[in-house]
């Protein structure tokens, strides 16, 4: 769900409602501005009313970067849009060429740029993997195309392709590559 706070569209993460047992009801949100993708906490108390956004989303596919400009193609009448590479905020790290992504738009207006929760990379650097480490063995730092550094298990080396959740910055898996 989206609503307005302070004339922004934010995106609410994660809330929870808490009722103590003494006073008034109220419910703590994590909320994302969706224009910079910087994370607030606020508390809102029972019978505290907010407007709601009503926002569509629309499929993109993104083509390259030039310096803070973003560029992308819609998929349907293969127009091009540059966007300013703030929309996307610290995804930036995961952008790599033909990757879909949803823009957010409210009014008609993008306000803000999401990478899809999972997306498949290929490992650029990382320390070699030896023999004898095994899937359950602690980890080391990979850095992927397109720039983000995640912790990766010891038997995942450069070349690998792998699994990343993009809404916590972790390893899940490593894809299988027909060969």
């Amino acid at each position: 769900m989206h609503i307005y706070l302070d004339g922004e569209v934010y995106s609410i993460v994660e809330f929870q409602h808490v009722k103590p047992g003494k006073g008034g009801a109220f419910v703590r949100t994590k909320l994302r501005k969706l224009s910079t993708g910087q994370n607030i906490e606020k508390t809102f108390r029972a019978g505290e009313r907010v407007e709601t956004a009503f926002v569509e989303r629309k499929r993109l596919q993104y083509l390259y970067s030039s310096d803070d400009e973003i560029v992308c193609m819609d998929p349907e009448d293969f127009d091009q849009h540059s966007f300013n590479a703030d929309l996307l905020g610290d995804a930036r790290k995961y952008l790599t060429e033909g990757l879909d992504l949803t823009a957010v738009l409210v009014d008609g207006k993008v306000v803000g740029l999401e990478v899809p929760p999972f997306v498949e990379l290929k490992v650029v650097e990382t320390d070699p993997g030896f023999k004898g480490d095994t899937v359950s063995g602690g980890s080391k730092p990979a850095t992927l195309e397109g720039g983000a550094v995640v912790n990766v298990p010891f038997h995942i080396n450069v070349g690998d392709t792998i699994k990343v959740d993009t809404r916590t910055d972790t390893y899940l898996e490593r894809v299988k590559t027909a060969e």
